[in-house]
C-alpha cells in the first residue's frame, strides 16, 4: 500500500500512467455485453479473461453447450458474455453467455421488425393458443398464435415442428421482451406472388374451358381453373333468367366454360360470366304475347313454385299460387315433376326487370265461374263436410273441388252457435243454400239455417208498442226468459222492464209457465233484434185509463179522484 501513498517516484508515476491508460480502454459496466477470452478449461467450468477485471469470471460448460457454443470451447477463443455483477458478496465476478446471446438476439429482432424483414426460425413445441418458435441465429424464443400458423385450417402441425422456415415479426413488446411472429404472412405473401403471376396469363375476353364448380354462396359461384386459381361468377352473370341461389343451377364438381369479364390486379381477383357465352334469349321476347297459351318445360321445383323455360335460356317462374284454382298453399312437387311439359298463359312481361309471369290455372276453366252458372246465389246444393274448426264448417260442394264456407251463425236460427257446431262431424252429408259467391276472391259462403223458415218472421207484421202474449220460460236475477206464442225463438225481458213500480220489478214473482202480456219496446227486422217490456205495457194502459176517465180541464187523472168530495158531502149531511 506504500506504493500508492507516494506517487512522486518515477516508478510509481509510470505505474499510475499504465493503470489509467488500461482502464480508459476498457470501460467495465454492469449490465453491458463484453468480449472475453477463454484462458482455462476444466471438466465443469471455463475461465474467461476480461480486461479491466481484477479476477477471471467462470462459466459453466453446460451453459455454453445449451446455446450451441460447444465447438467454441477452446483456449484463446473469444466469446460474448453479459456482465451481471463486477463483484458479488463473495468477491466473484458474475457473467452469463445465455443472457448475452438473448440480448444480441433481441437487437436483431428489433432490426428485422423495423425493416419489415423476415427471420429464420423453427417451431420447437406447442403451447396454449399457438406454438413456440426458436430464432435460428440467436436462439431467442418467440410466440406464434395458432391463427398465424397457416392461411388455411390444418388438422395437424407435426410436419412443421423442427423445420427451419421463415417467419414475419408482427409484434414486439420491448418492456417485457416478448416477440410474436407469423408464418401465415409468409405463406400468404408467397401465394400472392404466385397468384399475381397466374393472373398475368389471363385477359378480359378469354374463354376458360372446363372450370370446376368448387363452391357457392348467396352472391355467386366459385370455380377452380386449372387447379391453380379460383374465380367468381356473380349471381347476375350465371344466367339471363332470374336465379335466387347458385345451387338452383349448379352442383359441386360440375364443369362449365367461363368468359373472363374483369381482372383486378390489386385484389388479385378474376370475374367471369357464363351467360355472356350465349346470346341473350330475352331478345326473342317479342315472339311471345300476354294472354296466350304456351307449352313450357319444368326445369326445377322449389317450395314456392316451378322454374320453367319457354325456350332454352328463357326461364320464368310458375308460382304456386298460379297452379290451381282451388288448392291453396299447395306443394308444387305434388302436381309436377322435373321435365314435365305443361300449358301456361303468359300474364306479364317486364322488359326492364327481365321478368315473365305465367299461370297454369288460367289454362283450365275456373270452377268458381262454372259453379256460379249452375248454382247462383239463392240455390240449394248438396255437400260433404271436408273440415271444420271452432267457428265454421267447410263443405265440399256437389262434384266441384270447391269448399263452401258456413259460419256457425248460419247453422241454426235457434240455440247457441258453438253448441250447434258441435252436432256435426267431418264426412257428414247435408244440403246448404248458396248465400254469396265471390269469383275473384275464390270464396263461396253457404248456410244451413236459410233452408228453414225464419222464426223471426213472427215480427214481420209487428211494430213498436204492439202487445203480444208470451210464456215465461225461466227467471233469474237479471230478468225473465220468455217465448212469444206462435214463435220458436226465446227473448229476454230485463229486470228494469218488468214493472213500473221498483217494488214489483222482482223476477222471483214468476216461477215459470205463466202466460203474460208485454209490449214491443224496440224492433229492427233487418238486424233481427227485438226488445220486450212489461213496464211499457203498464205505461200504455195507464195512459189509456187517464185519457178515458178524466177531463183534461179538471186536473183529475184517476177515476176515483171525486171520492173525497163525496165523503165531505156525506159528513156535512150527518152534522145537520
Amino acid at each position: 500500500m506504500e506504493v500508492y501513498k507516494n506517487l512522486n517516484s518515477p516508478a510509481n508515476k509510470q505505474f499510475k500512467d499504465l493503470l489509467n491508460s488500461q482502464l480508459s480502454k476498457n470501460k467495465i459496466e454492469e449490465g453491458k455485453i463484453t468480449e472475453g477470452k477463454i484462458t482455462k478449461i476444466t471438466d465443469k467450468f471455463v475461465f474467461i479473461f476480461i480486461p479491466g477485471l481484477k479476477s477471471e469470471p467462470v462459466i459453466d460448460v453446460n451453459e455454453l453447450k445449451m446455446i450451441g457454443m460447444k465447438d467454441k470451447i477452446s483456449i484463446g477463443e473469444n466469446i460474448s458474455v453479459l456482465l451481471e455483477k463486477i463483484e458479488d458478496k463473495n468477491g466473484e465476478v458474475i457473467v452469463s453467455a445465455i443472457k448475452a446471446q438473448k440480448i444480441k438476439g433481441w437487437f436483431k429482432l428489433e432490426e428485422a421488425y423495423d425493416k419489415s424483414e423476415s427471420i429464420l426460425g423453427k417451431i420447437t413445441s406447442k403451447c396454449k393458443g399457438g406454438v413456440i418458435v426458436e430464432h435460428i441465429d440467436t436462439g431467442s424464443l418467440m410466440f406464434c398464435p395458432g391463427s398465424q400458423i397457416s392461411d388455411k385450417p390444418l388438422k395437424s402441425i407435426d410436419h412443421l415442428i423442427g423445420v427451419e422456415q421463415k417467419f414475419a415479426i408482427i409484434k414486439l413488446d420491448k418492456l417485457r421482451g416478448n416477440a410474436c411472429v407469423s408464418r401465415r404472412q409468409i405463406v400468404s405473401s408467397n401465394k400472392r406472388e404466385d397468384k399475381a403471376k397466374i393472373i398475368e396469363k389471363f385477359k378480359v375476353g378469354d374463354i376458360i374451358k372446363d372450370a370446376v364448380v368448387k363452391g357457392y354462396s348467396s352472391f355467386g359461384c366459385f370455380f377452380e381453373v386449372n387447379n391453380e386459381i379460383d374465380v367468381l361468377v356473380h349471381l347476375q352473370e350465371i344466367s339471363y333468367s332470374r336465379v335466387n341461389h347458385p345451387d338452383e343451377i349448379f352442383n359441386i364438381g360440375e364443369k362449365h366454360d367461363l368468359k373472363v369479364i374483369s381482372i383486378d390486379n390489386e385484389k388479385l381477383q378474376i370475374g367471369c360470366s357464363i351467360k355472356q357465352l350465349s346470346p341473350d334469349p330475352f331478345e326473342h321476347i317479342s315472339n311471345y304475347e300476354i294472354g296466350k297459351q304456351y307449352k313450357v318445360k319444368v326445369e326445377k321445383i322449389t317450395d314456392y313454385g316451378c322454374f320453367c323455360s319457354l325456350e332454352p335460356g328463357l326461364s320464368t317462374l310458375l308460382h304456386s299460387s298460379e297452379m290451381s284454382w282451388t288448392k291453396r298453399n299447395i306443394a308444387p312437387k305434388k302436381l309436377f315433376k322435373v321435365g314435365d311439359m305443361i300449358q301456361c298463359v303468359i300474364t306479364e312481361i317486364d322488359k326492364d326487370k327481365r321478368r315473365i309471369a305465367i299461370s297454369h290455372k288460367l289454362t283450365i276453366e275456373n270452377p268458381y265461374e262454372t259453379f256460379a252458372k249452375n248454382f247462383p246465389e239463392g240455390s240449394e246444393v248438396n255437400g260433404v263436410i271436408s273440415s271444420m274448426n271452432e267457428y265454421a264448417l267447410y263443405i265440399k260442394l256437389d262434384n266441384y273441388d270447391i269448399d263452401g264456407f258456413c259460419h256457425a251463425n248460419d247453422i241454426s236460427f235457434l240455440g247457441n252457435p258453438e253448441e250447434e257446431l258441435k252436432k256435426f262431424k267431418k264426412g257428414d252429408n247435408l244440403k246448404v243454400k248458396v248465400l254469396e259467391i265471390k269469383k275473384d276472391e275464390q270464396k263461396i259462403r253457404v248456410g244451413i239455417k236459410q233452408l228453414e223458415k225464419d222464426p223471426f218472421e213472427f215480427f214481420k207484421d209487428k211494430k213498436v208498442n204492439d202487445i203480444i202474449t208470451v210464456q215465461v220460460i225461466s227467471s233469474d236475477n237479471k230478468g225473465l226468459t220468455v217465448k212469444p206464442e206462435g214463435c220458436e225463438m226465446e227473448f229476454s225481458i230485463k229486470k228494469s222492464n218488468i214493472a213500473v213500480s221498483s217494488q214489483d220489478s222482482r223476477p222471483s214473482r214468476f216461477v215459470g209457465s205463466e202466460r203474460i202480456d208485454c209490449a214491443i219496446q224496440d224492433l229492427s227486422y233487418e238486424k233481427r233484434k227485438v226488445s220486450l217490456s212489461i213496464k211499457l205495457l203498464e205505461e200504455i194502459q195507464n195512459k189509456e185509463a187517464v185519457s178515458k176517465f178524466s177531463s183534461p180541464l179538471s186536473g183529475k187523472n184517476l177515476p176515483f179522484s171525486s171520492l173525497s168530495e163525496q165523503l165531505d158531502e156525506k159528513k156535512n149531511k150527518d152534522n145537520e
